[in-house]
């Protein structure tokens, strides 16, 4: 079963936004492993809480991420 998990800031996708993740990278596991993966497929979009995470020991904010810091 192919597994996608995808980890964004809370509150910068619409639920369009991730429909678009979740469709297209269905779309992407099935043109790689043949349709008969489309069924299967599992994509998680996970939100991660402002200041949740970091890069190279520096804590990741919204406002950092969109050049507002």
């Amino acid at each position: 079963m192919p597994f996608a998990h995808f980890k964004v800031p809370a509150d910068t996708l619409d639920p369009d936004d991730k429909r678009k993740i979740v469709e297209r990278t269905t779309d992407l596991y099935a043109e790689i492993y043949g349709e008969r993966a489309r069924a299967t497929t599992v994509v998680l979009v996970d939100e991660v809480a402002d200041g949740g995470w970091g890069v190279g020991g520096h804590v990741l904010t919204a406002a950092l991420l969109n050049g507002d810091a």
